[in-house]
């Protein structure tokens, strides 16, 4: 056993330790990458997401839920527990051969997962699951010590990296089977290689084999790298949505939250947000343009229909196997739409080889404005465009369906409790012993039946500089905020959340008070958690 010391996770007090570990579910924890608010057919999206969507309804389906607003310290945050400056992943990861990415810097920013922290793969292996994980790792890479197998998992394949090309992936971005590149791929299907079919058939066969075995509950981790940039996607899936989007972004997002409201998802007197002023109108586009940016949504649309086939696919296995039932499924975004490549996005898109065999192209800044309906800014923000993402939990032997939303705020950091708890399992305050930081999320279990999540704190988040607490129906928010130095406390916006989602209303100026005392707050947080290097508590050793 490697836990010199243990500490029990703090469990709401109605779910005695005893029954949790009498449970141990399979569970699989579902990640998708660079997807918008709205795009999802259950978050008021057109895009076809069936197998989704069911889910979803047949379990608990959350309103405010929060990640990290980039991939990397997502994924950081989702694998550990901690902040991602706590596990070392404070701004991004290494690129592949960026062998000195954290030389000189704060081990907050090493760029890897580092020794004061345990993933859940750890904690779970250790205590009898099967740990399985198929896509994206993003946590660390040029050295093998960093990566997955390394870090608790007993079977991988997936690209290391944080992207790749979905058709043809290869070089220092490639896919790799275990600890062993793959030097050439072969499709799982009868289609060409693509990625998302990839990753879910390697877990459905990972699943297969432990079931022939020890039949030990499983651990999965499916991340898929869709929809992220590259964007590319199946001729045959494309066609389903060429054409839609000549409506173009305003009037889509004007659907979109009609539908969100129809749905309950958003509050029925909230207002759109403003479009970004450096996005022109439809209108101001000529036809050939026009043209182009609805084949980029749609090849961007055909990516999350895949995934959703995909996601269908691996529950027709869990029904087949018999497994359905005891299998807790938890599924989200790692951040909001990606704005990245320009207002109109990059790329060579009409000549489909080009398009394939492309590393670097998006669907751009004014289609990620629709993806995040109705919140304002993307990926890298703190705002809610960045860091609002769908997620729901779904376990048809423990959570009925629930019909309303839940919503209360929740984030990453409660994923991990999360999943302790219902497996029975404890979180170590070493482990080889090393010392591990504590965990600040709560168990979600609670939400299983619409109850109270009775937190204590409130939620921190900080990325490049970008910064928010959200506390109750208040959120203090700013781009530009965090500083190496300090805190520019003139950056900071002030939004009621309940009255005002979609952040168009600061109330900073009036309510000097509040401000003052969250920002006092996330100041705390930052030091605590190494945000500032120079001013943070000593590091556990």
């Amino acid at each position: 056993m490697k836990y010199a010391a243990t500490l029990t996770l703090l469990l709401l007090a109605s779910c005695a330790s005893t029954t949790a570990a009498a449970e141990r579910p399979n569970i699989i924890l579902i990640m998708v990458d660079d997807m918008g608010f709205s795009d999802l057919g259950y978050h008021g999206g057109e895009i076809a997401t069936p197998n989704i969507d069911a889910l979803a309804r047949s379990g608990v389906r959350f309103s405010q839920f929060y990640n990290n607003g980039r991939c990397c310290p997502t994924r950081a945050t989702l694998m550990t527990g901690l902040q991602p400056h706590q596990t070392g992943v404070g701004h991004m990861t290494e690129s592949p051969g960026e062998m000195n990415y954290g030389a000189g810097k704060s081990p907050a920013y090493q760029g890897f997962l580092n020794d004061n922290c345990v993933t859940i793969a750890e904690a779970l292996k250790d205590q009898g699951y099967a740990t399985l994980m198929s896509g994206k790792w993003h946590l660390g890479e040029n050295d093998e010590s960093r990566w997955p197998l390394q870090r608790g998992f007993e079977k991988y394949f997936g690209c290391v990296s944080g992207a790749t090309l979905h058709f043809y992936p290869g070089g220092d971005r490639g896919m790799s089977l275990g600890n062993e590149p793959i030097e050439k791929l072969e499709s799982t299907t009868d289609q060409q290689f693509y990625t998302t079919d990839a990753f879910t058939d390697y877990a459905i066969q990972f699943l297969k084999e432990e079931q022939a075995g020890a039949k030990r509950p499983m651990f999965l981790y499916l991340a898929y790298t869709a929809p992220h940039w590259p964007i590319q996607a199946f001729e045959e899936d494309i066609a389903k949505y060429r054409g839609k989007y000549k409506i173009g972004w305003d009037k889509l997002r004007e659907q979109r939250l009609a539908k969100q409201k129809e749905l309950g998802l958003i509050s029925a007197n909230l207002e759109l947000s403003p479009r970004t002023p450096k996005i022109p109108a439809w209108d101001e586009l000529d036809a050939d343009k026009q043209d182009e940016m609805d084949l980029k949504m749609a090849v961007y649309a055909a990516m999350i229909d895949r995934v959703d086939q995909n996601v269908g696919k691996l529950m027709s296995y869990l029904k087949e196997s018999g497994i359905e039932d005891d299998t807790l499924i938890l599924f989200l975004s790692d951040n909001g739409g990606c704005q990245e490549g320009g207002v109109l996005g990059g790329g060579q898109f009409r000549n489909i080889e080009q398009r394939n065999r492309q590393y670097f192209h998006g669907y751009g800044e004014a289609w990620a404005n629709a993806s995040n309906t109705p919140f304002r800014l993307y990926k890298h923000f703190n705002h809610e465009g960045g860091t609002a993402t769908p997620f729901f939990m779904r376990w048809p032997a423990k959570i009925a369906a629930q019909q309303d939303w839940y919503a209360e705020p929740a984030h990453l950091i409660d994923v991990m409790p999360t999943i302790l708890d219902v497996a029975g399992a404890t979180y170590p305050a070493e482990y080889d012993g090393r010392k591990i930081h504590p965990l600040d999320g709560v168990s979600l279990r609670s939400a299983m039946t619409g109850k109270s999540l009775y937190r204590q704190q409130p939620l921190c988040i900080e990325h490049e500089n970008n910064a928010s607490i959200r506390s109750g129906d208040w959120k203090l928010v700013g781009r530009n905020v965090a500083r190496p130095r300090g805190v520019r406390p003139e950056n900071w916006e002030l939004y009621n959340i309940a009255a005002d989602r979609t952040e168009t209303n600061n109330l900073a100026a009036d309510n000097p008070d509040k401000v003052k005392e969250l920002a006092q707050q996330w100041n705390a947080w930052a030091k605590r958690v190494a945000v500032y290097p120079k001013l943070a508590e000593p590091p556990a050793k």
